[in-house]
């Protein structure tokens, strides 16, 4: 049975400063989404498809898809106004992507088979990747069925800004049953983690919740769901037109509770890391740098 790694590369990396899908981090020069594409196919996924913006193909496509095309099917998919559902026309001057939910809709007519989604900018672990390709396989011909790869929140901070996080709670069965998008985390001096979104001084999190960082599993049910979703999310909003975006932890949730979707919460000794602000990437690269040389890697990707 064929699986596929849905990439989502359309943001623009704003909190960065630039356009972090495409930095090299690696010590030879590797970007990062190399390295889950690397531990997919060695898992056994059969194909990539990349959501990104039109105006970055040519670019992208020179930088690493022509190269990823050599070891694996890559296709396509273009997180653009006009595929959003419902005839919906976004206000003038607004550029931002609608979210995560948007990006991976925008790839149902090149996915017809049990797919993993991952973000560009993430580095989740070869032990993940192994672990989502085997519930895949589980999937197949089913509708409303799905699995997420959970991290610890502690190992998902940043020291250098607040991050957004999925928090979220399973039941004895290993089965998601609530999912929090929380907006603005950060750790504290006093070694705490606190969302300082409605306050200063903020609310206390466990360190040990579990964490989405956009690895989901899905059928392609979701397709034709999610763009129900996503079609009553652009009419019914009250958030600013300008910034509003439908993530998929906020979906999940709804489908959860509306649609009886069943997630499962899925075990992994993989360990997560990522940018999200420019002063990440010599921790990030270091990192890298370690794995490369334990063997974990090869010499060059």
């Amino acid at each position: 049975m064929n699986t596929t790694l849905l990439i989502m590369a359309a943001g623009l990396g704003s909190r960065y400063g630039g356009n972090k899908q495409i930095d090299r981090i690696g010590p030879n020069g590797e970007i990062l989404l190399e390295y889950s594409i690397h531990d997919a196919v060695e898992a056994g996924f059969d194909k990539v498809v990349f959501v990104i913006r039109k105006s970055m193909e040519d670019t992208f496509k020179q930088m690493i898809g022509d190269k990823i095309a050599q070891k694996v099917q890559v296709c396509y998919a273009f997180q653009e106004y006009d595929s959003l559902p419902g005839g919906f026309i976004p206000p003038e001057g607004r550029t931002k992507p609608y979210g995560t939910v948007h990006a991976v809709l925008c790839a149902g007519d090149v996915i017809h088979e049990p797919f993993a989604v991952i973000n560009a900018d993430d580095y989740y672990g070869r032990d993940a990747f192994a672990a989502m390709a085997e519930n895949l396989h589980q999937m197949a011909g089913k509708t409303n069925v799905g699995s997420m790869v959970a991290y610890y929140l502690k190992n998902t901070v940043s020291e250098n800004g607040h991050v957004t996080r999925g928090v979220c709670e399973k039941d004895e069965s290993g089965h998601l049953v609530k999912v929090t998008e929380t907006y603005k985390i950060i750790p504290f001096a006093d070694g705490t983690i606190r969302d300082v979104a409605d306050s200063p001084e903020g609310r206390l999190l466990d360190p040990d919740a579990l964490v989405s960082m956009n690895f989901w599993g899905f059928t392609p049910w979701i397709f034709e769901t999610g763009n129900k979703y996503l079609a009553n999310y652009l009419a019914t909003s009250t958030a600013d037109p300008m910034k509003m975006e439908y993530v998929l932890p906020t979906m999940v949730d709804e489908l959860m509770h509306k649609e009886d979707l069943k997630i499962e919460v899925l075990s992994t000794n993989a360990v997560w890391f990522g940018v999200t602000y420019r002063e990440d990437k010599e921790y990030v690269a270091g990192e890298l740098k370690k794995l490369h040389e334990a063997g974990i890697y090869p010499s060059a990707l």
